[in-house]
């Protein structure tokens, strides 16, 4: 009799509803815009596309600011880089909601809970995955 009450009680979804997948792909597709306007102002910034640098002031400045201004665009490369990466996770979790597998642990199996896709929409992996990896 316990047997069948926990199964009853326990039995687990192996996929999130149509509904839950469009109300995932609604916050991912927001945040998929978001990036990619992040990722053109890095860009932009590496590029000077449209900036007030030094460039158009006096050659003073420009050799005070040469160092901050190389320091400035390394970093804005490598944060363009992880931003390119978060735009391919977030588009690779669009297709995982296509495919209607989104939400399930690549380790487990299992679903990863709603409250971690909404804070991390690309998560692969469960809470218990990611620390077993550790």
């Amino acid at each position: 009799m316990d047997n069948t009450d926990n199964k009853n009680e326990v039995q687990e979804k192996i996929r999130y509803t149509d509904e839950e997948l469009q109300e995932f792909k609604e916050i991912i597709l927001q945040k998929l815009e978001k990036a990619r306007d992040d990722y053109q102002q890095l860009k932009s910034a590496i590029t000077h596309s449209s900036s007030n640098d030094t460039e158009d002031t006096s050659p003073t400045f420009k050799v005070m600011e040469e160092g901050a201004s190389a320091l400035s665009k390394e970093e804005s490369g490598q944060l363009a880089q992880r931003q390119i990466k978060f735009i391919r996770s977030l588009e690779a979790a669009l297709v995982r909601i296509e495919n209607k597998t989104y939400g399930v642990c690549r380790e487990t199996g299992k679903l990863i809970p709603k409250e971690r896709l909404k804070l991390v929409p690309h998560a692969t992996l469960s809470v218990e995955a990611k620390l077993s990896q550790k």
